[in-house]
């Protein structure tokens, strides 16, 4: 875990060393010749105004560069413009709209601030808050424009009594409500309708008694008078036409451009668009042979639409363009069948719903609270206008500190009557415009008449510009203006101080002034000769640097030591090395301090060395280390490493707890046996062998050197261990030693019975022999055997 961590700061410190070089060389690679040039670069250069910052041999574009550099370069007076905000018109949001005097629709203040400056710098962000919170009876506009054609003639029924009820509804949400009323069926040309005298007074067939065709009809300017619109809408008659598309596109273009007409206030507008169908767009006009495209311009007279035969029904594009730009909200109320169609074109429309009408209309005011509920929950910022220098981005802290950025940063959701949100606005400058005009855009909330306007002031010079001399003599009598530290040379100058004529700047005789010791390179090859003085080349690392007269100097082709330039105790100045204190040398790698050489008896080198360099060169050849104390062939140096080496090799021993902080000085190299270890009589510096034994009396070897300042320690991996006795062979050999004693003593009693046996047989027989019997016969003796002879017998 350690080492993940050293390594990701590591890491971490050459990202941001290489970062912060790259950084630097953008403002050194610009090649900027005038402030301006420098801080159109990035945010982090700056330009040094100090009279006499450049070096012999520098370039003027040297002035700019990163402000940790020109600061490093002992610069006194750096140019670097920051830019800010300030905000100029800042009203607060009202707080309350019910009161005892109501408040005009101009008087609520729902967005802040309302206007404000950015002075922006290139690659400089500048982030501002912008406060929205909904108003309390804030006032509401509807214009309800319905479809009537034949198919709508159930829905008409029900439209004719909205207006009292909408208008009741309504006024639990604000009490300053208007209702207006339209109607449309389609563009009055075949093959949209049948242009017969007869279909001309009465598209309908049968008994049906229907009214003209027209394209669009402002039956009823927006009005507070709910009985008015009940009124006037009884009145309508149902319209016919010939194919299913209608021409509702036409109806709300001109609902949307006829301001005064319809009577739109800036106020919340709500457009409920009522249809069965589905719609007609640009392009289709031409089946009717009309091919004017849409103008957009509100065409009503008589409250009639009078060029729906002129011009082309308006593309979905030019609807979205006229409703954002007049703040109004759509509702599209149609059936079932049509709600795919309609939902889709709610995507291309902004602050727009869609909800499913009945096949009469009978709920159309339930559709149209909840459509108005949707859409006021829901805050949406754009701006209409994006400036062409600059980039836009969001960041909204909605209800209950819920953070939306990115694509969503512009939205917030679920937002009720009272509810406070912010939105924080990030707007940076890519460039400065080619005239370094201002530029002002607009931010406003969808479908709301308010909005924050923002000027961007590009900062494109220096402030110390304005002060220069226009010119000046300090610029060879007059050729260029002397600002912030340097000459601003005229069209057609050059120079450091434009003493040269951009016609004049390669010639023989101002060339051989750049040329060192009558040689034959121009400024040593490392820069070029303008107007006879020699301006070095910049290097792909900003911290190197050439310089001089001509240019026969540099600050990174000096001796280095442990791969650092002058061992990193010196700086390095026309390719030599100028050490700090207490070190010498070519690479300043020889320390003439002698404290590193004291060894721990207090004396240099142990007595036993001198100290060069910062380092003790042993002159007794049996010691060694980095104060001659280190003694690896003396008596006891394998004890005295012993714990060491085993808990290392084999995490064993007294010091297997300790060992990474008391053994961190053993270097160990572990080998396979006993005949990898290097031998004493190899090297040419001293070594031991040595063999230990451990914990569990087992053998290990190892070699015992001092490298440098180094223990250097082989040892070999595997222990000798006793071998342990094989019990299974042993029990066996026991039992079997034992079966084959009992056999043997078996056998034995087996033949000393046998030779028993035979001994009391031979002397039976030897005392039957001696023995001398009776040969009478027993008196009492009677033969078992009876004769019987056969009286008949003859013997034949």
């Amino acid at each position: 875990m350690n080492l993940q961590l050293l390594f990701i700061a590591v890491l971490s410190e050459v990202i941001g060393g290489s970062s912060a070089q790259i950084d630097g060389s953008i403002c050194i690679k610009a090649n900027a010749q005038s402030c301006g040039e420098c801080i159109q670069v990035s945010e982090k250069c700056g330009w040094c105004t100090d009279e006499n910052f450049l070096t012999v041999g520098s370039p003027k574009s040297a002035r700019c560069d990163d402000l940790e550099s020109l600061k490093e370069k002992k610069c006194q007076q750096i140019e670097n413009p920051r830019g800010k905000i300030l905000i100029t018109q800042n009203k607060p949001v009202t707080a309350h709209n019910n009161g005892p005097v109501k408040l005009k629709p101009e008087q609520i203040t729902q967005i802040q601030p309302q206007k404000l400056t950015l002075k922006l710098r290139s690659g400089e962000p500048q982030t501002f808050s912008l406060k929205f919170k909904r108003a309390e009876d804030y006032p509401i506009d509807l214009y309800y424009l319905m479809d009537l054609s034949f198919s709508m003639r159930d829905d008409l029924e029900n439209v004719k009594k909205l207006g009292t009820d909408l208008m009741n509804e309504m006024k639990k949400i604000t009490s300053d409500f208007k209702i207006g009323f339209g109607s449309f069926v389609e563009k009055t040309v075949m093959p949209y309708i049948s242009t017969t005298p007869a279909r001309l007074l009465n598209p309908c067939t049968g008994s049906e008694n229907c009214t003209s065709p027209f394209s669009y009809k402002n039956v009823l300017k927006l009005t507070e008078d709910g009985e008015e619109f009940n009124r006037l809408v009884s009145q309508q008659q149902i319209s016919g036409n010939l194919d299913s598309p209608e021409g509702g596109f036409d109806a709300i273009m001109q609902v949307a451009v006829c301001q005064d007409q319809i009577g739109w206030r800036n106020v919340t507008r709500l457009l409920v668009f009522s249809t069965d169908a589905g719609f007609h767009f640009a392009g289709d006009g031409k089946l009717g042979g009309i091919v004017l495209p849409n103008d957009g311009k509100c065409h009503l007279e008589n409250n009639m639409y009078t060029m729906s035969h002129y011009y082309d029904y308006p593309s979905i594009a030019h609807l979205v363009q006229k409703l954002s730009e007049n703040n109004i909200q759509t509702i599209f109320a149609v059936t079932e069948e049509f709600q795919s169609v309609y939902k889709e074109l709610k995507n291309l429309i902004p602050k727009s719903a869609v909800g499913t009408l009945s096949a009469d209309s009978n709920n159309v005011m339930k559709l149209i609270i909840d459509a108005y509920n949707s859409l006021s929950s829901e805050v949406v910022l754009e701006n209409p206008k994006r400036p062409a220098g600059a980039s836009i981005s969001y960041k909204s802290i909605c209800k209950d500190n819920v953070v939306n950025s990115g694509e969503n940063g512009n939205k917030c959701v679920n937002i009720s009557i009272g509810d406070e949100v912010h939105f924080n606005i990030t707007v940076e400058s890519q460039k400065c415009p080619p005239d370094g005009k201002s530029e002002v855009f607009t931010i406003k909330p969808q479908g709301f008449r308010e909005e924050v306007t923002v000027v961007l002031d590009y900062i494109c010079d220096c402030d110390c510009a304005a002060k220069g001399e226009p010119n000046s003599q300090r610029c060879s009598d007059g050729s260029g203006s002397y600002e912030c530290g340097s000459c601003k040379c005229n069209d057609g100058r050059i120079g450091q101080t434009c003493e040269c004529s951009k016609d004049d700047v390669r010639t023989e005789d101002l060339d051989a002034n750049c040329r060192k010791d009558n040689g034959t390179d121009i400024c040593s090859n490392n820069g070029d000769c303008v107007c006879g003085t020699c301006e070095c080349r910049k290097r792909e690392n900003p911290a190197e640097a050439y310089s001089g007269q001509f240019c026969e100097c540099d600050n990174f082709n000096c001796d280095r030591s442990g791969n650092k330039l002058c061992g990193g105790h010196g700086r390095c100045e026309c390719r030599k090395c100028i050490c700090d204190a207490n070190f010498t040398g070519s690479a300043c790698d020889c320390s003439m301090d002698t404290s590193t050489c004291v060894a721990s008896n207090g004396q240099i080198c142990n007595g036993r060395g001198v100290c060069e360099c910062g380092g003790c060169t042993c002159t007794d050849s049996k010691f060694q280390g980095p104060t001659c104390e280190a003694c690896p062939t003396c008596p006891g140096v394998c004890t005295e490493h012993k714990d060491c080496v085993e808990c290392l090799t084999f995490q064993t021993g007294v010091k297997k707890d300790v060992c990474k902080d008391e053994c961190k000085n053993i270097h160990l190299i572990p080998v396979k046996d006993q005949g990898q270890l290097p031998q004493p009589n190899d090297q040419s510096f001293p070594r031991v062998i040595c063999k230990e034994r451990d914990e569990n009396d087992c053998s290990f070897y190892f070699s015992f050197a001092v490298r440098n300042t180094t223990n250097e320690v082989y040892v070999v991996d595997k222990p000798e261990c006793p071998s342990s006795p094989d019990i299974i062979p042993i029990v066996a050999g026991v039992v079997a030693g034992i079966v084959m004693i009992g056999l043997a003593l078996l056998l034995i009693w087996k033949l000393l019975m046998i030779i028993h046996d035979r001994r009391e047989f031979a002397k039976f027989e030897k005392e039957k022999m001696n023995a001398i019997w009776d040969t009478g016969e027993n008196p009492i003796y009677k033969s078992a055997v009876t004769t019987v002879v056969n009286p008949k017998y003859e013997g034949k």
